[in-house]
């Protein structure tokens, strides 16, 4: 029911009015009395959100709306309407035909696999503890949550001068971001700002391949840098001065080495580039890695000297404002890292880039090829992390091999500092693959 980042599908197929009012009685249902509640621009959002609120009423919840807003900015409300929950019905990144909810701890934190758990068992036997007609809960309209969201980012940041920046909106939440940066005296122009949920500018996911339009108009203008939001925001991508698409894993070692002092630490997931290690490593500071999945960043910076987090995905998470992954917030700190240390391409000129090569190998048996990778790599390595996958650690680069979450795959990724090492690295794990798949 819950992939790594809530649950999200088709309209009609997977995600349905009947879901959406399973999962709000069963949030209430779980001790959660107060509940924000908003969505991004997708049309279907509005259905969802009626749904949603009615099981949670019929439960005994309070429901404060908030509308259509940035996953983030809701997350946030969760803390400033001193709430028990939040749920933002998104699809975030998916295509127009999807949707979906994802469910947010006061931290700004999406719910843990045990919150989760027990919301997909309430819901799988029908379990709700449905309230009395004379208890039902109150639904109401929170309307200055995005204005504590901005006087935050604001706060948090210190841009130097009056830079020129381009937001590519993606026809969804986060306009947000324009308007901060225009408060922080920034000069801001956007593309594909006006709200749509069939996201007509480009594709709700940004990549380097749906931003070509940013990095052109940015690579015409005297801009200093474009940024780039998914459909609910809380992702942000980005273009250099010269239209550019900044590679995931520099853009996550510069927010990576501009947080960290010596010994502190930065948790990242576990397909994440040596780029971000070496990075560090002259700080004094180190990496923590994690599963793959926002939720598990988020959850290693409750440790005390983690004091940021980050996936390659474009999600990133200063603790010390939210645990939720802000794109706006991130955007506000990319403008102030370029305005204060110079152009954003000689920024990512300083990371080191090295070779990675990537495959998925169809199996029948997902499960019985992950144990068998497991037991030959135990044999074979030392240093063996079987979090998420089997990630295999050497003295030239890695190798991870991990299940597929939605199709009969198992993809293998290898890096290495090298040309040859990586190659090397990468013919030992498809080996591997090959091996256990003959079984």
């Amino acid at each position: 029911m819950f992939g790594t980042s809530g649950i999200r599908g088709p309209v009609g197929d997977a995600v349905t009015a009947e879901l959406a009012l399973a999962v709000g009685r069963a949030v209430a249902s779980e001790g959660n009395e107060r509940v924000v509640l908003g969505r991004d621009v997708r049309e279907s959002g509005r259905m969802l959100v009626d749904a949603v609120a009615a099981g949670l009423c019929e439960c005994g919840a309070d429901v404060h709306e908030v509308g259509i807003e940035t996953t983030p900015t809701l997350a946030r409300a969760v803390d400033y309407l001193d709430a028990d929950a939040g749920i933002v019905v998104t699809a975030s990144h998916n295509p127009p035909s999807d949707n979906g909810l994802k469910l947010r701890t006061p931290s700004g934190k999406a719910f843990g696999p045990e919150k989760r758990e027990a919301i997909a068992r309430r819901v799988r036997e029908d379990d709700y503890k449905l309230a009395p007609w004379d208890d039902l809960g109150d639904r109401q309209r929170c309307g200055d949550v995005r204005d504590a969201h901005a006087e935050r980012i604001i706060d948090a940041v210190d841009p130097d001068g009056t830079p020129s920046v381009v937001v590519d909106i993606g026809n969804g939440t986060g306009g947000l971001t324009a308007s901060v940066l225009d408060d922080l005296g920034c000069s801001v122009r956007t593309l594909h700002g006006n709200r749509d949920g069939s996201f007509p500018g480009r594709p709700s996911e940004p990549t380097r391949e749906t931003l070509e339009a940013l990095a052109t108009f940015v690579s015409r203008t005297d801009a200093l840098l474009g940024v780039a939001h998914d459909g609910d925001a809380d992702r942000m991508l980005a273009v250099d001065e010269t239209g550019t698409f900044v590679p995931k894993d520099s853009l996550l070692a510069l927010f990576a080495r501009a947080a960290a002092d010596e010994g502190d630490r930065i948790a990242v997931p576990v397909d994440t580039s040596l780029a971000v290690d070496d990075a560090l490593s002259p700080l004094g500071a180190s990496v923590t890695r994690t599963r793959v999945g926002d939720v598990f960043v988020a959850e290693r910076t409750t440790e005390p000297d983690v004091v940021f987090g980050g996936e390659p995905s474009g999600a990133w998470i200063w603790p010390a404002e939210t645990r939720c992954p802000d794109g706006p917030l991130a955007a506000a700190k990319l403008v102030e890292l370029v305005s204060n240390r110079g152009p954003l391409s000689e920024l990512v000129g300083s990371i080191p880039r090295y070779p990675i090569r990537r495959t998925s190998v169809d199996v029948t048996d997902k499960t019985a090829a992950m144990d068998g990778i497991r037991r030959r790599v135990a044999d074979r390595y030392a240093d063996v992390d079987t979090r998420d996958g089997v990630r295999v650690e050497t003295d030239d680069g890695w190798f991870l091999v991990r299940a597929s979450g939605t199709e009969p795959l198992v993809r293998v990724t290898a890096e290495a500092r090298t040309e040859p090492d990586t190659d090397r690295l990468f013919d030992e794990a498809t080996a591997l693959v090959a091996a256990v798949t003959r079984e």
